[in-house]
């Protein structure tokens, strides 16, 4: 058995309710990252107080380490949580705010003492156990947070947006800093994210969820390059992918597919590798193509499926230039809310997204001929959204 077993968890906070999380099934190995990420309101924190016992569970069960603990007392599951807002009592110093776990155990005053110096030592807070949290930073009192949560060995480590109040900076640190302090510890860690940058750089594997269901559970890597459905398609990737309704037609015995006014060859190989399409000829579907798969054609020949577009908005980060282009037909509505955000303030609704090179000449509206690399386009069913 895994080490943690969620079991068709259901949460419903009345009986006529539509259930908040709905039948979450997931096994979670000894010493793994998961990361569970999702828009506001999926279900994600309730999930996850729901392994705290923080939340009763409406249907399914619970395993932790072997035992059934679905219906044990939250202080009995040896499980530690942190939450956004540190909650750390701000009249005692940090080593005091770390040791208070443990001296309400009744651990030895030697004992508490040694723990408390290997705890901070591998959370870099060895100089700052005479200090009170008033004087640390965000970052600081997060990590005293944690400290306060693992000083305990518990057999599982909870993570509620642990870095939700701190700046863009320190949440980029911080996250690298949780990644290392868990691979040194090697504790089993379920962590709660909106923020799916954050949860592809940190878990080793991700569980994307919508409405209460869990809709992929993955490695980052298979995430991305392999999306279950539209939404984990739409909602996993920054700049989100392009996803627009195709008309599949038979060129000539070629297969292709049809967006506006473009048409894009799909080639011999990638319906081998996606066969129920051969037979779709005449339907609609579909087709995602990410940003990064989208390039300025005079810097990219190689790839000879081309469609014609004009920027009406430019992005230049340095590294790259991500590129909004009108080509004759908007995509399907993103599930990305930060790209709703932005959609909203471009005139003309929503753009299609392509990630340039730095060294493109493109120009803001001067049409542009892009190249796709047609081997990692997605194909997904109009009607149920899975991939086809």
């Amino acid at each position: 058995m895994s080490y943690v077993s969620l079991k068709g968890l259901t949460k419903r906070y009345t009986p006529d309710a539509e259930p908040a999380v709905d039948g979450f099934t997931l096994d979670i190995e000894e010493g793994e990252f998961v990361v569970f990420v999702g828009p506001s309101g999926c279900g994600k924190s309730t999930a996850l107080r729901m392994v705290a016992g923080l939340e009763s569970i409406t249907d399914g069960e619970l395993y932790i380490a072997g035992q059934n603990m679905t219906d044990v007392a939250p202080q009995d599951r040896d499980i530690a949580m942190v939450f956004q807002n540190y909650a750390l009592y701000p009249h005692m110093t940090v080593g005091k705010n770390m040791a208070y776990p443990l001296k309400i155990a009744g651990i030895s005053k030697d004992e508490i003492n040694r723990r408390v110096q290997e705890t901070a030592k591998v959370l870099q807070l060895d100089e700052y156990l005479d200090r009170k949290p008033g004087n640390l930073s965000g970052g600081q009192r997060q990590r005293v947070a944690m400290g306060r949560a693992l000083i305990r060995s518990p057999k599982v480590f909870l993570m509620d947006e642990p870095l939700s109040n701190l700046d863009a900076k320190l949440r980029v640190y911080m996250r690298t800093e949780i990644a290392r302090i868990q691979q040194e510890l090697g504790i089993t860690t379920v962590y709660v994210t909106h923020d799916q940058v954050e949860a592809m750089t940190m878990g080793d594997r991700v569980v994307v969820l919508k409405d209460g269901v869990l809709q992929q559970a993955d490695t980052p890597a298979n995430l991305y390059s392999n999306p279950g459905n539209m939404f984990v398609a739409g909602f996993i990737g920054s700049p989100a992918m392009n996803l627009f309704e195709a008309q599949l037609t038979d060129l000539d015995g070629n297969l292709a597919a049809s967006i506006g006014p473009h048409s894009i060859d799909i080639p011999a190989d990638v319906l081998a590798e996606h066969p129920d399409l051969a037979g779709m000829s005449g339907q609609k579907i579909a087709l995602g193509i990410r940003p990064d798969d989208m390039y300025d054609a005079a810097m990219s020949p190689q790839y000879m499926a081309r469609i014609t577009g004009t920027p009406i908005l430019l992005e230049s980060l340095g590294s790259e230039i991500v590129t909004h282009l009108d080509i004759g037909v908007q995509p399907m509505a993103s599930t990305d809310p930060d790209m709703e955000d932005m959609e909203a303030d471009i005139d003309g609704g929503h753009p299609v997204v392509a990630r340039f090179s730095p060294h493109s000449s493109v120009a803001k509206g001067t049409p542009i001929e892009i190249s796709i690399d047609t081997k990692r386009l997605h194909f997904f069913d109009l009607q149920t959204g899975n991939k086809i």
